[in-house]
Parts: structure tokens; sequence; C-alpha cells
């Protein structure tokens, strides 16, 4: 049985991940109280039941029972049962926009009459145990829906015990970095093809624009320059036991150079038989 324990702050999208998850074939069960993940996941560890790939999605909205959840999960461990956690996260201003445009009641007015920030950041506290116990931890801050689900299938499509996972993520350092990056790369220092007419409008994603990029000289001694890095690191990172690997690649508005960079990585990675996937969080953005 591969399990997925779904968790992470409020307002920053689990429905949206268990979603995703279901569409790529796992069982999910949402708000389930942490007592009762135990005995599910012994029931399908054992072969007793039909479930191969189960998603629980369990967080503070089980009041004091959620208590309960970091000595669950410890005791499974220490069981042989295997699992993986998932964390989301976004940033306090972002969760509590997102509460405002919803008017919905964050799970912790039911028991305090903090204001809806003063609630988000004692969740923050909270959740702390579990978010450094994470497998997986995904911010949500500046992701879309599309962007989320696209990232949660890229990671679990395939077998959660298949290899480390790289995801190579362009991004527009004007729009904020990659939070959860373990590398991030720098590709700024290339010329830009924003300030040229034909390749302003257009995308990584074309040939002109990859052209143009990698043409320059100074991008062909990048390029070998990063692939080194990613050929020497990532064996590195295996070695070490890490769960999944971000790579992320900037330039100014992610668009152009980091998008080219982030392909060139990506197909560098599977040439090499790793699992590796690519997205470009800023692409669409003007």
């Amino acid at each position: 049985m591969e399990l997925v324990i779904v968790t992470g702050m409020s307002g920053a999208g689990k429905s949206v991940a268990a979603n995703a998850l279901e569409d790529i074939g796992f069982y999910c069960i949402d708000n389930m109280p942490p007592a009762l993940i135990g005995p599910v996941a012994e029931l399908s560890h054992r072969g007793q039941s039909d479930l191969g790939r189960v998603a629980i999605v369990t967080d503070i909205r089980g009041g004091k029972m959620f208590n309960e959840l970091v000595p669950v999960l410890k005791n499974m461990r220490d069981s042989g049962v295997e699992y993986k956690i998932l964390f989301l996260e976004a940033s306090n201003d972002k969760i509590v926009t997102r509460y405002k445009e919803t008017r919905r009641s964050h799970p912790m007015a039911r028991y305090s009459k903090l204001s809806v920030a003063q609630q988000v950041e004692k969740e923050r506290e909270m959740l702390k145990p579990l978010k450094d116990m994470a497998d997986y931890i995904i911010d949500t801050t500046i992701s879309s829906t599309s962007i989320l689900k696209e990232r949660i299938t890229n990671l679990f499509l395939g077998d959660i015990s298949e290899g480390m996972p790289i995801q190579c993520i362009s991004f527009g350092f004007k729009y904020g970095c990659v939070s959860e990056a373990d590398i991030v790369l720098d590709v700024r220092c290339l010329k830009n093809p924003y300030y040229v007419a034909d390749l302003k409008h257009r995308t990584g994603l074309e040939e002109p624009v990859k052209d143009f990029v990698l043409d320059l000289p100074e991008a062909k001694g990048l390029k070998e320059k990063i692939l080194s890095l990613i050929d020497y690191t990532v064996p590195l990172y295996c070695k070490e036991g890490k769960s999944q690997l971000v790579i992320a690649i900037g330039c100014t508005g992610g668009k152009h150079r980091s998008v080219v960079f982030a392909e060139l990585i990506h197909k560098h990675l599977e040439e090499n038989n790793y699992r590796s996937s690519v997205n470009h969080r800023d692409i669409g953005k003007e």
C-alpha cells in the first residue's frame, strides 16, 4: 500500500491536493481523526483491504483530537507502516486574504476569539512538528490551483517508492522565490529576450527564445557549469535519502531564460534516468 498523509495550513490548498490525488488513483479520506489513521493503515498494510493507494487528509479541524497525530504517526513508523507526509503551506497574509475572499471562518474560530491573523499564526505554531516531519512541502502562496494540481500529479503519479522525484521549477524573482527549493539557480546574468521585440511576447518553450538564450556565448559556459553541478549534487541528495528535490531556476519574470534552463535541466535528468518533472510557475504572468 502507498499511504500519503495530507496536512498543513488551513487555506493552503489541501482540498485541491486531495482532488488531484484522487484523479491519479488514490482513495482519499478527508478530515479523518488521527486515532483512526493507524487502524486503516494497518488493515491495508496487512493485505486485509483492497486499497492500494490511500491519501488521508487530517488537520486542525479535528480539534483536540489533532494533538494525537504526531504520536500516532511515530507509532505507525515504529510498527513498520510506511507513509509519506505532504505538507501544504502559504504565507500568513495570503491565507488571511483567502479567508476574507471566501468569507469562511478559520477552523480555530470555534475555539478562540482571536483575529484571523492571530488564528493563522497560532495554527502555524501548532503545525511546526508536522512540518518538520514532512517528506514533501509545497508553498501555495503564489501558485494557482492548476499549478498545484500539476505539482501534486508530478510528485505522486508514479510509485512513491520508485526513487526520489525531482521537480524543476522556473520562476520570476519579481514574483518571489520558490520557498521550498533545495537548489536555486539565478540566470538573470544572461541577456534578457524580453528586450528583443520579436521575442518579448514569446516564452522559453518556443524555439526562437530557446535558440536566442542558448546561443549566447555566456549561456554555453553557464549550461556546462549548471549541468556539472546537477550531475555532482543529485546523487548526493539521493544517497542522503531525501524524499524529493526541488530545483528552482529564476530569471526576472519567469517567462524566458528560466524556462529555457528549467527545460534543459529536466531533459538532462530524464536522459540520466532520474524521475524528473518540470513546472513553469510564472510563465503566464505579465
